[in-house]
């Protein structure tokens, strides 16, 4: 049987570091996505990925992060509790004044002194930065050359409408990977043969439901990578409201996707084995044959890895836009530990060889971010 591994991306602006790391040590053990699909920052890692030969993709990933941090470095000393929160609370607000390098900038005058209609009126900041960065840093011959399949997600401004741009069926530039991350009305519409486009966070902040829904070459391994957890606690101030509410809003209810892509792989497969215990001459019937060949995709088996980033205590709603250096160097090494906790769990290497149908693991609980627990599977099902 054919195997495919799938990286999924979702948005999430600053924490997108998780998701570096996250890349870096799956190579390092040997497991290298055939095809990255990304929304918002999920994007720009994903192009950064399928835009570089193999050996340099994680440079790549390493040289736009420690751009994007660059206007707050390291201060070299390890901070906790609330000066760490100050900490960040100061880089957060320097990005809303400021911008961050090689990523926006504000716009002067601002927008609601800009005349009505003109495209400075649509956004408080100039993505012109990104553009430029990621014309340095990714080859986008390279990217549509197939050797990695990539896929963004973005809205189409005036009908509403969720769109992918998909390397296996048209060509992808920089203003698709601009389009997928540009949240109103912080970035500014993207213009893409005539229409405009916004984040994909608008209307989903992943990939996996188009990953699920395209057809595979037989067995499928997706990672998906996660920046807003959906589960958390109940919210004692209304800093925390806020943070709760983005947490919520922007997860894309990702474990409820995911019981949803059982159960229909689950309805098709026994919609297919009734199917073949019909008669030839019903078999053969057109009405049969067009259900059968809808319900090939989601007959095929799979494995879906969730690696969920968890924010500490002293990460508040300003945590996707808090760039400094010290917090994206944290992030990182995070989404390292959880790769490596996930591969070496006995969950997953102990793993049986893949049958029809979806199993489900989800390793990486709360606290083991801090490699304090090492509990197991949270629900493993199978078709």
């Amino acid at each position: 049987m054919r195997e495919e591994c799938v990286l999924v991306l979702q948005g999430g602006g600053a924490l997108g570091s998780y998701q570096a790391g996250v890349y870096e040590a799956l190579v390092a053990e040997g497991v290298e996505p055939a095809w990255v699909g990304g929304i918002s920052i999920g994007a720009i890692n994903a192009a950064l990925i399928a835009g570089n030969p193999r050996a340099r993709r994680t440079e790549r990933l390493r040289e736009f992060w420690e751009t994007v941090s660059s206007a707050f470095p390291d201060p070299g000393l390890r901070t906790d509790g609330q000066v760490r929160a100050t900490l960040n609370g100061a880089s957060a607000l320097h990005s809303v004044v400021f911008g961050v390098p090689g990523f926006f900038k504000p716009r002067l005058p601002p927008a609601p002194l800009q005349p009505r209609g003109a495209p400075e009126a649509l956004s408080y900041y100039d993505t012109a930065p990104l553009r430029a960065t990621l014309e340095q840093l990714v080859d986008f011959e390279r990217l549509n050359s197939g050797e990695v399949r990539l896929s963004v997600g973005a809205v189409n401004v005036r009908t509403g409408n969720f769109i992918y741009f998909d390397t296996a069926k048209q060509r992808v530039d920089a203003r698709h990977i601009m389009a997928s991350g540009a949240l109103p009305p912080g970035l500014p519409p993207v213009e893409i043969d005539g229409e405009f486009y916004w984040d994909g966070g608008v209307v989903s902040n992943t990939p996996l439901d188009y990953v699920l829904a395209q057809p595979g070459p037989g067995h499928r391994t997706v990672f998906q990578v996660d920046l807003f957890p959906a589960r958390g606690d109940l919210p004692q101030t209304i800093a925390e409201v806020v943070e709760r509410e983005k947490d919520i809003r922007y997860s894309s209810r990702t474990r409820l996707n995911t019981d949803v892509g059982v159960t229909r792989r689950k309805v098709a497969e026994s919609l297919h084995r009734l199917i073949g215990k019909l008669p030839p001459e019903l078999r053969a019937d057109p009405d049969a044959q067009e259900l059968l060949g809808r319900l090939q995709r989601y007959c095929e088996s799979l494995d879906l890895v969730h690696l969920i980033f968890r924010s500490k205590g002293y990460e508040s709603e300003a945590k996707d836009y808090e760039f400094s250096r010290w917090t994206m160097r944290e992030h990182w090494s995070r989404g390292h530990a959880d790769v490596l906790h996930t591969l070496r769990h006995p969950a997953w290497t102990g793993r049986g060889p893949a049958e029809h149908g979806i199993r489900v693991f989800d390793l990486v609980e709360e606290g083991v971010a801090e490699r304090t627990s090492t509990k197991g599977l949270s629900h493993e099902t199978s078709g």
